[in-house]
This record gives C-alpha cells, sequence and structure tokens, in this order.
C-alpha cells in the first residue's frame, strides 16, 4: 500500500492551505533548493504577495512543511499505522518496518523529507536544520516510548540504534534496495533481544 502523504486539493482550502499543500508535494519530493518560488506561486495558484503574507520567508515556508510533515508522516502514518497494525508495543516496532517495506514499493516513495532538508541544509545553527534535527529526535521519542511499553532496557540507547536502522533503511532504498525494510527488520528484531 502506498502511502499517500500529499494532499488532495480541494476546492474550499485557503490560500495558505494551497501554498503549504503545494509545498508539502513538492518539497518532499524534490528537496527545498530545487523549488523556486516562483514555481510554487504559480502551481498554488496564488500571487507572490499572498506567499509572502502568509510565510513571510522560504525558510518560514519549510519550517511549515517540516511541521505538516511530521504531523502526516511521523504521527498520522508511522505512529498511528503501526499502533494499528499489531497489539503489542514490540510488534507495532516491527511494524514499522512492515508500513516501511510497503513504502519502499510504492511509486511515490519519496525518502524522508527531514533527513534530506537537514542534509541540504547542513548546518544545526539554521532554523531549518535544528527544526529537522528537532523532528528527528520527535521520531525517536515515539520509538522510546513503545519500547518503554515493551518494557525494553535502556530505552533511550534502543531509540537510537532503532533510528538508525530506521533511516538506514530509507537511504538504502533511495539507493535503490527495495527490501532494505525487510533487512532492517531482521537486524530490529536481534536489537530487541539484545534490550530485553
Amino acid at each position: 500500500m502506498a502511502v499517500n502523504t500529499a494532499a488532495a486539493p480541494a476546492p474550499a482550502q485557503t490560500a495558505r492551505e494551497r501554498i503549504l499543500n503545494t509545498a508539502y508535494d513538492l518539497f518532499s519530493h524534490r528537496g527545498v533548493h530545487d523549488v523556486g518560488i516562483d514555481e510554487l506561486i504559480e502551481r498554488a495558484g496564488v500571487a507572490k504577495a499572498t506567499l509572502y503574507r502568509h510565510f513571510p520567508s522560504k525558510d518560514d515556508l519549510v519550517l511549515a512543511f517540516l511541521e505538516e510533515r511530521e504531523q502526516r508522516w511521523t504521527y498520522g502514518w508511522v505512529e498511528s499505522e503501526a499502533r494499528r497494525r499489531s497489539e503489542t508495543p514490540q510488534e507495532q516496532l516491527l511494524a514499522i518496518f512492515d508500513l516501511f517495506d510497503e513504502w519502499f514499493h510504492s511509486d511515490d516513495f519519496e525518502g524522508c523529507s527531514f533527513i534530506n532538508v537537514l542534509l541540504e541544509i547542513g548546518n544545526l545553527d539554521h532554523p531549518v536544520g535544528r527544526a529537522s534535527a528537532d523532528y528527528l529526535e520527535n521520531i525517536r521519542s515515539v520509538v522510546r516510548t513503545l519500547a518503554q511499553e515493551a518494557g525494553l532496557r535502556d530505552p533511550d540507547a534502543f531509540a537510537l540504534s532503532w533510528h538508525i536502522l530506521m533511516k538506514g533503511s530509507i537511504v538504502q532504498a533511495a539507493e535503490g534496495d527495495r527490501d532494505a525494510a525487510k533487512r532492517a527488520q531482521a537486524l530490529g528484531r536481534l536489537l530487541i533481544e539484545q534490550h530485553r
């Protein structure tokens, strides 16, 4: 099942929503540097003044995109779907890689926007770079909570290691290994055993 993280345009959308949804689609698939303001306003069907009224700078728009990505992807898909698919916290952790496997095999696999933006910006002192790192920490927080619920030892260390598997599988899938999630899940089982 493909992850549909792009919002469908709705006639009742406000100009701000159209801008953000357009940015979401463009930024998640192409990154932030590759997308210019002129293309964004043309695709959103708004005037440049309208864009800048809602988002005074491109950085403000990127920050809003990252916040939206967290709601749609981290909480609205990864966390909620992993919890829905499995009954125990341990199974929910492993279900993350089942989700990733479906995502990696979908036509709209676009990689992790938080990683992509962080690497594009390359600076944790920049507000966008810092926000990307913070959103990655929030993913670890989801994992940490599941590890605590599963009764695993040292949930902080577990979350760091588990997140390496998550991020690594995403990067490897971007390299063309569409089975990377299955490999990461097998390693995840070993990691769970180490933290019992």
